[in-house]
């Protein structure tokens, strides 16, 4: 995680974006040490990258990286305001003992739009990450990666439209994919959680489950009862004032697999 020591709304790249309306910075450093002290809670160990001034959307740390078998492939972004964001994230890698680490040459950004499960690696297309980078990915991490296109600027990252609930099965918004991709969806997991619109509109799929516990936004309140009735344990937080740059819990976690 990064703290959100320079967060700021000063440019639009994305529809949840808007200057003018700004961000309260205090208010979002807030919300995240509620998130980070949520995640320590429930048993998990947070690591912390130092902020970069001039990097406002740092703090959210998904799209720094993707971490598979203690492989990190890098985030190439696709806008100029963060590109500084992902030699910054290989670095920490690096300065942290990771010693195969593979800079991207393709467009991508982590785990924005890549999703880790048991035995499969979903990605996403269509606004962010170059299908190139699908490619990329699957040689160096040795994982197959299934490509799912995006299609609603709402949900511009893969990981505002859908998330694992464990190894095995995930929850997502269908509106939030071509219809091919739905299909395939479907196919892949036909006993998934279905979000609707409102629960996806509030980034309610921007969420990180360890398998037991869901930590998701808290007005998403349908979501939250479907997963409470699927037997998972639900913990909500706000970060409402993130949301205000289109970040969610997952927007802010970058999950590292060992």
């Amino acid at each position: 995680m990064c703290p959100p020591e320079h967060f700021a709304v000063e440019y639009a790249i994305n529809p949840w974006m808007d200057p003018g309306a700004g961000a309260d910075r205090a208010a979002a450093i807030r919300q995240w040490e509620a998130l980070r002290s949520t995640y320590e809670s429930l048993g998990h160990r947070v690591s912390l990258i130092d902020p970069v001034e001039g990097l406002p959307d740092m703090v959210f740390a998904a799209n720094g990286a993707l971490v598979v078998g203690g492989r990190v492939y890098g985030a190439r972004f696709a806008h100029p305001e963060r590109a500084a964001e992902g030699p910054a994230y290989l670095e920490w890698f690096v300065r942290n003992g990771y010693d195969q680490v593979r800079e991207a040459t393709f467009t991508n950004e982590g785990e924005g739009d890549f999703l880790t499960l048991d035995h499969v690696i979903l990605a996403g297309t269509g606004f962010r990450t170059d299908i190139a980078a699908h490619f990329e990915a699957q040689e160096f991490l040795g994982r197959p990666v299934v490509t799912l296109r995006l299609v609603d600027p709402r949900f511009y990252h893969l990981d505002t439209a859908l998330f694992p609930l464990n190894g095995h099965n995930v929850a997502y918004f269908p509106g939030a994919f071509s219809p091919g991709s739905q299909e395939v969806l479907r196919r892949l997991f036909p006993d998934a959680v279905i979000a609707g619109e409102d629960d996806a509109a509030v980034l309610g799929l921007n969420a990180v489950s360890d398998g037991t516990h869901v930590v998701i936004n808290e007005e998403a309140a349908g979501l939250r009862s479907a997963l409470g009735r699927a037997g998972f344990e639900v913990v909500p937080v706000d970060l409402s004032e993130l949301r205000k740059a289109g970040g969610g819990p997952k927007c802010c976690t970058l999950e590292i697999r060992g």
